[in-house]
């Protein structure tokens, strides 16, 4: 059995993951914090776990945590882990970090858009970017995973087979981006109130998202050149769910059945990205709850436009950690993830 902690399990995130991990058949689970409700059960914070997991929430003392487990999950939002991670901890366990400390090769790019120093960029150095289904063989080898974010997840699997070939200008791409409210986390948040998000939706962050920057370098990376991209995100008064449409400029006269082939070869090794039926666009409500991305794309005159869907809580973030914990560990990258998405009438 892997056994693993979860630091900061009483978010959205850490709540899903340990919604996974009680059903993962080779994982215990030995520990979880939580800073605002040390010493409380975590069945009575969320109630769907009652007479199913009643862990105690302990003090986050990393250092003595990690003598129990193999792999150790952090939960915690942006600019926490790269202050609590250190050469000492990774080699005891493995990390999977859940926030944005350990994504981007370029550590300027990351201090600029998270108003962060980074305390490890000796670490930085060695992690991997955690995108299961483009850096596979790296995330195999790696003590350390920047899990990548929601947007970032189904904009860079949009467009990655399309980067790759080099099929369309890297110069001319627009990613319109929607994000269910559960995205914007647990905390207290203006605009996460009922009253102001419900019968709404709203652009924000315009020319200034985080996300930006962390599509852009990876895209770059996968095509060879640099990827300029126009990113605008939308929130949706929906609980879960991204759906990203990406409107790019071919640089070939390609059809249909050329641009879906080349998705079904690029993808051919990846057990979560489903490619539908010609006509049938994406849609959150069939990806909710699992680990799945839908995606589909329609060609005219030149112009290619290529929608996808995913689940910002499983896909977007716990069920990726857990796909790259089972790459880590060398068992099958489905395993414990096989659930079939949730549709409610």
């Amino acid at each position: 059995m892997i056994k693993v902690g979860i630091v900061g399990a009483t978010g959205y995130v850490g709540q899903e993951l340990i919604r996974i991990l009680t059903n993962h058949n080779k994982v215990k689970i030995e520990f979880i914090t939580s800073s605002s409700y040390e010493g409380e059960e975590y069945n009575n914070i969320y109630l769907n776990y009652n007479n199913i997991f009643n862990h105690i929430c302990e003090e986050e003392n990393i250092n003595e945590l990690i003598k129990k487990v193999d792999l150790l999950f952090m939960a915690l939002p942006h600019g926490m882990a790269h202050e609590k991670i250190h050469e000492k901890i990774l080699n005891k366990v493995k990390v999977i970090d859940l926030g944005a400390d350990f994504r981007f090769d370029n550590i300027g790019t990351y201090e600029e858009y998270y108003k962060v120093h980074h305390e490890n960029k000796k670490l930085n150095e060695e992690a991997v970017y955690g995108l299961c289904e483009v850096y596979k063989d790296k995330i195999k080898k790696s003590s350390l995973v920047g899990n990548p974010g929601c947007y970032t997840t189904c904009s860079i699997l949009s467009l990655a087979p399309l980067v790759k070939n080099k099929l369309i200008d890297f110069n001319h791409i627009i990613i319109d981006a929607k994000s269910g409210i559960s995205g914007m986390g647990r905390g207290l948040n203006l605009e996460a109130h009922y009253t102001q998000s419900n019968e709404s939706i709203e652009a924000y962050k315009i020319f200034n998202h985080r996300h930006t920057p962390e599509i852009e370098e990876k895209l770059s990376e996968i095509g060879e050149n640099k990827v300029n991209v126009t990113f605008t995100p939308h929130l949706i008064p929906m609980n879960r769910g991204i759906l990203t449409t990406s409107y790019c400029k071919l640089t070939k006269d390609v059809d249909y059945d050329h641009i879906k082939k080349l998705y079904l070869d690029y993808y051919k090794d990846s057990p979560f990205i489903r490619i539908l039926n010609e006509n049938i666009s994406p849609s959150t409500k069939w990806v909710k709850g699992s680990n799945y991305v839908d995606m589909n794309f329609f060609v005219k005159d030149g112009r290619l436009i290529v929608i996808s869907a995913l689940d910002n809580l499983v896909k977007g973030a716990a069920g990726q950690a857990v796909q790259n914990m089972n790459l880590i560990f060398n068992l099958d990258e489905t395993t414990g993830l096989k659930m079939v998405p949730i549709f409610t009438a």
